[in-house]
């Protein structure tokens, strides 16, 4: 059963208002869904199984040839990459990499500048790399659906989060910076 504002023991704490219940919705969703679900990566290799057994099973159409087709590893260099790089950033930091962890700072650096998710979109880089070396249409098809789930699952949460913790400064980021590039 769900408590109202005016009961809860750790309003307190949190300084109590509006935006104190809003920190504390937001933080008993993060405990949540931490402890219920897999991480980004797992729903990457998903996503890549899926795209591999759509091209075996129902390949449709051959879009590109075999020598072109190679030209899938570039991107998923590339969001190997953005990934690693977006990591690095994290730690230097010393703030969460997982999703749903409580942030300690707001990173701003490097592939933040142009993206607010890089680590998204290295992922997604990745599944159009893979896409592009199968090179029939129906792996295509996973790509949109693998970024509507990041974003609804984890992107919204994860924005909610870091506006609870970061306020106007990350209001602020929100403003310069899109969502996906």
């Amino acid at each position: 059963m769900r408590r109202s504002r005016e009961y809860c023991p750790r309003s307190a704490y949190f300084g109590g208002g509006e935006l104190a219940w809003y920190r504390r919705e937001i933080m008993n969703e993060n405990q949540y869904s931490a402890s219920h679900g897999l991480l980004p990566p797992a729903f990457v290799l998903i996503a890549g199984l899926l795209m591999t057994g759509l091209h075996l099973v129902v390949p449709w159409v051959q879009l590109l040839a075999m020598p072109w087709r190679l030209l899938g590893v570039v991107p998923v260099a590339v969001g190997i990459l953005l990934n690693i790089w977006a990591d690095q950033l994290f730690k230097r930091a010393r703030t969460a990499v997982k999703p749903f962890e409580p942030s300690t700072a707001l990173v701003l650096a490097g592939p933040f500048h142009f993206s607010r998710n890089p680590m998204y979109l290295g992922m997604v880089l990745a599944l159009v790399g893979i896409a592009i070396v199968l090179g029939s249409a129906t792996p295509w098809l996973v790509v949109p659906l693998f970024v509507w789930l990041v974003t609804e699952r984890f992107i919204i949460r994860e924005e909610r989060k870091l506006e609870a913790t970061f306020g106007q400064q990350y209001y602020d980021y929100k403003v310069k910076v899109r969502r996906w590039v």
